[in-house]
């Protein structure tokens, strides 16, 4: 006699199937939902976030005054920034690296409430390059991006750029908080960090020192 199986015990064998595969789709979707907010927590960590960089570039003009700055960008347009409120009666531009005829600047702007242009800050690329040091570092900052650190840096620098009124010297991000002839004064949330620029006379008589106490 052939043993026939209950309709009710096919129907049971069945829907364990469909709950089975049902199961491992519900397991392969959570994985691949992981591995997407992975890829997005990945991407999301990006240097410039997504935020477009407004720092505009060029030399400083001629026609620049106490109160006024003409830049003259790279396609030798120019454009009339101000330096100055009407309103308060004062300079209200963040100056840093003094403003001289030629100099390449980078500069930050905005607009007053009358739609005029004006300056946030200004930062002085020509008087940012060159070498600095501090106690326990010493850097040069070059034209082109580079960074060049002394080879002993346990944290050194590897290049540089203006982004939207930060310096950033790779890896780290700062606010220049002062920038004078032969000062650098370095900000961000661990402190302000002091740096004094090296003369070439001095950095070359440092460097034919090296060569001379360099083993035979």
């Amino acid at each position: 006699m052939k043993n026939l199986e209950s309709p009710h015990f096919s129907l049971g064998k069945s829907m364990r199937s469909i709950f089975k595969w049902l199961f491992v789709v519900v397991i392969a979707a959570i994985i691949v939902g992981c591995n997407d907010n992975k890829a997005q927590q990945n991407t999301s960590g990006s240097t410039d976030d997504g935020i477009v960089d407004s720092t505009m570039y060029g030399k400083c003009g001629e026609s620049t005054a106490m109160h006024i700055l003409q830049l003259v960008k790279d396609n030798g347009d120019s454009i009339f920034i101000s330096l100055y409120d009407d309103e308060y009666d004062e300079t209200i531009s963040d100056v840093q690296g003094g403003l001289f005829v030629g100099d390449y600047l980078a500069v930050i702007t905005g607009k007053d409430v009358d739609g005029n242009l004006y300056a946030k800050k200004v930062i002085n690329l020509t008087s940012l390059l060159g070498k600095w040091e501090s106690i326990d570092k010493s850097f040069e900052i070059c034209e082109g991006g580079k960074v060049v650190c002394e080879e002993n840096s346990s944290h050194p620098y590897t290049e540089w750029k203006i982004w939207n009124g930060h310096l950033i010297l790779s890896p780290d991000t700062f606010d220049i908080f002062s920038l004078g002839a032969d000062s650098l004064f370095l900000e961000n949330n661990n402190g302000i960090y002091d740096y004094k620029r090296i003369p070439k006379e001095q950095d070359q008589q440092k460097e034919e020192q090296q060569q001379l106490d360099a083993p035979i």
